[in-house]
């Protein structure tokens, strides 16, 4: 089928970036995402992901890993895995 619609959306520069390094190192273009995030939103009839608003709980965690609080360092997968296997 030939590609002939065109889909514009804005978003911000940062978010961008960050989003077209992910895409690249796993070998996509963004054209190339933006047409498999439509192919499961068809396939699926819906988002090919869940959207859920996060608990209190996991709001802290995701605050305290922006700003680097509480964090762990390993020195290896190997050596997580020894912390928690």
């Amino acid at each position: 089928m030939a590609k002939t619609d065109t889909v514009r959306a804005r978003v911000e520069p940062e978010l961008k970036a960050e989003a077209e390094t992910i895409l690249r190192a796993l070998g996509l273009t963004p054209a190339e995402a933006i047409r498999l995030f439509y192919r499961q939103v068809a396939l699926r009839r819906g988002l090919p992901f869940a959207v859920e608003i996060p608990n209190a709980e996991t709001q802290d965690a995701m605050r305290e890993a922006r700003e680097r609080q509480n964090l762990t360092e390993w020195s290896s997968l190997d050596a997580l895995k020894r912390a928690h296997g």
